[in-house]
């Protein structure tokens, strides 16, 4: 079962006995754990129908205990097993006649990061239960997710303002969802969230410094590439993360500079790697401020940073002394 298809069947009341939410985003498996939690059991009767174990310290008895004891004045209980992707092969054989048969009045949720489908336990539980997987969302996705998590909370959010977001903030579920709750309360009775908002909501963040200085190195501005760097040691920004946000806009103008190189317009650019027509005028503007060769020499510099920084360097001096040298053609 998809997500998406497992989220629609919650929506139409429909519980499933057994479930096992996992992957890598685990933003969103916490997320939609609560939500069949929700609906699972009365929240007033919580006390006395819900219980939480972890699959690190179980050995599956206590968790089938749980789950075959009836509900106290409520039509359902529920068991939830966290870090369930540690359980112990015992204590899946333990829970696996449970999974076979399990109780109606119970809802047995698992949240874990990974599954094994080779296993019986896990080949049982998609016959008498669900198994839903909660991918990585890619950064080319991002922007969808944007739009998707603000029109479920009532209001659109343009597609340029949800990029931009997408660009400050990065794959950080979490993070955008805060962001996107922040966004709501600013625009108000605004009947959408423009790219204004976005900017003046973030612009006292250290994403959003880390962003300017991208675009300022990109535009070889040395006094406010300067200013950037300095708010962001000033606010406590930590070197990998300047760094790994860099090499992200680096690698962005090297693909747009191949394309310049290869005759591509402006259109082609933008449909290719998927920039938001917004900010393609500004991308492309930055890229053919570089040649390859200077990219090249840029991302060297940036993983001899990187390295230096992690050995012992002083991380300001070392990328300082990058944007320096960026900002007066020493990469030439």
């Amino acid at each position: 079962m998809t997500p998406q298809e497992f989220e629609k069947s919650l929506s139409k009341g429909l519980i499933p006995p057994v479930c096992y939410l996992y992957g890598e985003e685990s933003f969103l498996v916490e997320r939609a754990a609560r939500m069949l939690l929700d609906k699972a059991i009365d929240h007033s009767l919580k006390d006395f129908n819900f219980n939480v174990y972890f699959g690190n310290e179980s050995k599956g008895v206590d968790i089938v205990d749980s789950a075959q004891t009836l509900p106290m004045f409520a039509e359902r209980r529920a068991v939830l097993v966290k870090r369930a992707e540690q359980l112990k092969a015992e204590a899946l054989e333990v829970l696996l006649p449970y999974v076979q048969n399990p109780a109606k009045s119970t809802c047995l949720l698992l949240t874990g990061t990974k599954i094994d489908q080779r296993k019986k336990f896990f080949l049982e539980l998609k016959k008498h239960g669900e198994l839903v997987e909660y991918k990585r969302i890619y950064d080319n996705k991002l922007t969808a997710f944007i739009q998707s998590e603000a029109l479920g909370h009532g209001k659109p959010i343009d597609s340029a303002a949800a990029e931009l977001l997408a660009a400050l903030i990065g794959n950080n579920l979490q993070e955008l969802s805060s962001q996107i709750e922040k966004l709501l309360v600013y625009a108000g009775k605004q009947a959408r969230i423009s790219v204004d908002d976005v900017r003046t909501m973030a612009s006292s963040s250290k994403a959003f410094t880390a962003f300017e200085l991208a675009k300022y190195l990109g535009l070889r501005d040395l006094h406010n590439s300067v200013r950037s760097l300095d708010a962001l040691f000033l606010n406590g920004e930590e070197a990998p993360m300047i760094l790994g946000a860099l090499t992200q806009h680096f690698r962005k103008l090297w693909r747009v500079r191949e394309l310049l190189d290869a005759k591509k317009t402006d259109a082609d650019i933008g449909r290719e790697l998927n920039i938001h027509t917004f900010f393609l005028g500004e991308t492309v503007r930055q890229a053919r401020n570089f040649a390859r060769s200077e990219l090249k020499r840029i991302f060297d510099e940036l993983y001899r940073c990187d390295l230096a920084s992690k050995s012992g360097g002083q991380p300001y001096s070392l990328i300082h002394g990058l944007v320096m040298g960026i900002c007066r053609d020493d990469l030439r």
